[in-house]
């Protein structure tokens, strides 16, 4: 099959034939239609996350059909739409599986980064971790749910009942988000890169209250914060901007060094908590709602082999919605 496939951490992907994984027990072999480019993966790539295999193809936003099922597999069917989230195991036995936490297991295992992911023609996963797909979305459509949409959910899960949120960053993630807030009846407040009138038009066509740099301070007191950008400064920021009682979630895997800052922004009973991975009720939850509402996402395709521009666009901050690698 072709790959692209990171050999060693700050490289460019390589492009090549490799063999085609064979399922096992429980396992499903997934022909991919189309996989999100994430910035987990920039993270991946950029040799920033710890104990990531070597080589490894990154990729945990995967849509394709079932192309072969292993013995013990139960649920799914040959030719069958599945997604392969970033969560690709977990033992079950550890404290926090047996507490429903599986998002937390100590010997968990992700997709595209210590497993095998979706840059590539084939993927093998756990069927137990995969996910039935709706009707009536296009495989891009779809493939940024499997990551930006659920880590989306579980960080405005973490909000709470916050009426007024300010999500910053205004990407692949904050675009799903602004939209399950929105039917849920939340005013959302966009902060995007200083500057960036593109994505600041993209969030208002959305429907947002209010969009403009994160160096603006909010025009009126958030109730919760929510941080896609993976930039540390933006903490106390996000803390002068909510009230009293305010939450800032932290929902990136990955984040540059928070800078030190006054207690009195955080007194008031104001708190930070971050988001860790996902479980598959998460999953199961964000699906059946996305699909109702309906969430639509705005996708830029890539080919393919074109794996590494899209990573570039990514990090440059050029792309408004999501990169989503087509397979043909």
């Amino acid at each position: 099959m072709l790959a692209m496939v990171l050999r060693s951490p700050r490289g460019a992907l390589d492009c090549q034939r490799v063999a085609d994984p064979v399922a096992g027990a429980g396992q499903v072999l997934v022909r991919v239609h189309a996989c999100g480019v994430c910035r987990t993966d920039l993270h991946v790539v950029d040799g920033e996350l710890p104990g990531a295999r070597s080589p490894v193809i990154p990729g945990h936003e995967i849509v394709g059909t079932v192309a072969a099922l292993g013995s013990d597999v139960a649920g799914f069917s040959i030719g069958q739409r599945v997604g392969i989230p970033w969560l690709a195991w977990t033992c079950g036995r550890c404290r926090y599986c047996v507490a429903g936490r599986e998002n937390l297991c100590d010997a968990a295992r992700f997709t595209g980064y210590t497993v095998d992911g979706g840059y590539a023609e084939l993927a093998l996963a756990d069927a137990r971790y995969c996910f039935a797909l709706p009707d009536g979305f296009s495989n891009e459509e779809l493939a940024p749910w499997l990551c930006a949409g659920l880590i989306g959910y579980r960080a405005l899960r973490k909000a709470g009942d916050a009426r007024r949120i300010g999500l910053y960053g205004f990407g692949a993630a904050a675009h799903i988000v602004a939209q399950v807030a929105r039917h849920q009846g939340r005013e959302i407040h966009a902060f995007t890169r200083p500057g960036d009138h593109a994505a600041q038009s993209f969030a208002r066509g959305l429907g947002v209250a209010w969009a403009g740099g994160s160096d603006t301070p909010a025009t009126v007191p958030l109730d919760a914060a929510i941080l896609f950008a993976p930039v540390g400064a933006l903490v106390p920021k996000a803390l002068a901007d909510v009230a009293k009682g305010g939450t800032v979630v932290c929902a990136g895997i990955h984040m540059s060094d928070i800078p030190s800052f006054a207690y009195a922004r955080l007194w008031h009973e104001r708190r930070i908590v971050s988001v860790a991975n996902l479980t598959r009720r998460d999953g199961e939850e964000f699906i059946a709602l996305a699909a109702r509402i309906p969430v639509r996402t705005s996708v830029v395709p890539y080919p393919l082999p074109a794996a590494n521009d899209a990573l570039r666009d990514l990090r440059e901050g050029t792309l408004t919605g999501a990169a989503v690698l087509v397979v043909p």
